[in-house]
């Protein structure tokens, strides 16, 4: 329960509660659900899954190469954004990796499987409300790219940059986003940008810049803003040519047809997009005034997810998992403490309902 948030099936089997009446507040996925558009998409592909999808979903690629503008042989689509992680250091293989602390943890998980990488974190700071302060992540760049020995078969340093940040929520913006994309090229430093929840953020994406820097990486994903986390899909926009490294190592139809036709429908409806948007600054406005009132402390975030951090969190994680609530417990973070935990933004009813309880817990 302590890895990953959204593990309904272990908490249903340890507290007898149906997973259907489980609110989930560890995945932080969009509260309105699946789009009607989507819906409607896949159970049109319910007659052609007698028939293989396609080998690396080049209809969807198509699609995101139209609408952002973007060389479709830059786009290389996966079974969600994790498989692109697990890919990159797998081809890449480098020897030196820079992730920040606290960050998601695939990162650093993915390269450790993958080469004798040498790890180095960035250890954010609580007094900067763990800001990443972008000459300092640059610095640590300069660092494992002069570490990287030239005779090595490993192809050198490789960072990754959370934006918004996973689990802080917060955000590096674009101008300092690409200050540091500058550096990774004039460092020759392999940079990931992984935007996974850049959706709820318009307007701070670089996924463009791509095209112009051969060491910049975008990853993408379709299961937090779209809410398609158990259908699986993402995708990255890499410069070409590691594009053409990864397409020869990643295995083929590991994107089904309903989440290639879900993914498809979802990114056209622009009206889901904006009543998204516009819930999430009504819950989240909401949440951040509950959060005040009962004295809770929190991150202001950019994101669809606050980290809260509260003296007793194990005790609050576990009296709500029995209420049938689940948060992220963020004990397990590098950089962070067993104080913090990691609620996502719902719906008002269910939000309410999490406001309610853990003030509760927090009076006892």
């Amino acid at each position: 329960m302590m890895e990953h948030g959204g593990n309904i099936y272990t908490a249903s089997r340890k507290t007898g509660i149906p997973e259907r009446r489980i609110v989930d507040f560890s995945a932080s996925i969009n509260p309105l659900g699946l789009s009607a558009s989507a819906r409607i998409a896949m159970s049109r592909q319910t007659a052609l899954l007698g028939h293989y999808p396609e080998p690396y979903a080049e209809g969807l690629i198509g699609q995101i190469s139209h609408m952002l503008g973007l060389n479709s042989q830059s786009i290389i689509c996966g079974n969600g954004s994790t498989e692109l992680i697990y890919l990159i250091p797998r081809v890449l293989k480098p020897n030196h990796v820079l992730v920040a602390a606290p960050t998601f943890s695939e990162y650093e998980k993915a390269c450790r499987m993958s080469s004798a990488v040498k790890v180095v974190h960035y250890k954010l700071s609580k007094k900067n409300d763990f800001d990443i302060d972008t000459n300092v992540f640059i610095a640590h760049m300069k660092g494992i790219s002069g570490a990287t020995k030239p005779d090595s078969k490993l192809t050198g340093s490789l960072a990754f940059l959370c934006n918004p940040n996973n689990p802080t929520g917060r955000i590096v913006r674009k101008d300092a986003v690409l200050r540091i994309a500058e550096a990774a090229k004039r460092l020759k430093c392999y940079l990931v940008v992984d935007e996974a929840f850049i959706d709820f953020c318009p307007g701070e994406s670089i996924a463009l810049e791509v095209a112009g820097n051969p060491y910049l990486m975008v990853l993408r994903s379709l299961t937090k803003f779209y809410a398609l986390a158990g259908l699986r899909l993402g995708y990255g926009i890499f410069p070409q040519a590691v594009a053409d490294m990864l397409r020869k190592m990643k295995e083929p139809w590991t994107i089904n047809r309903l989440a290639a036709a879900a993914g498809s429908a979802s990114m056209k409806d622009t009206t889901y997009q904006k009543r998204s948007l516009k819930t999430m600054d009504e819950e989240k406005l909401f949440m951040e005034e509950k959060f005040k009132k009962i004295g809770i402390r929190y991150l202001p975030s950019r994101a669809n997810y606050y980290l809260l951090q509260i003296d007793h969190a194990h005790e609050v994680v576990r009296a709500l998992e029995e209420k049938g609530i689940l948060v992220r417990d963020c004990s397990n973070f590098n950089g962070l403490d067993k104080t913090y935990i990691r609620v996502a933004v719902r719906s008002r009813k269910e939000n309410s309902r999490l406001i309610r309880e853990v003030a509760r817990l927090c009076r006892e």
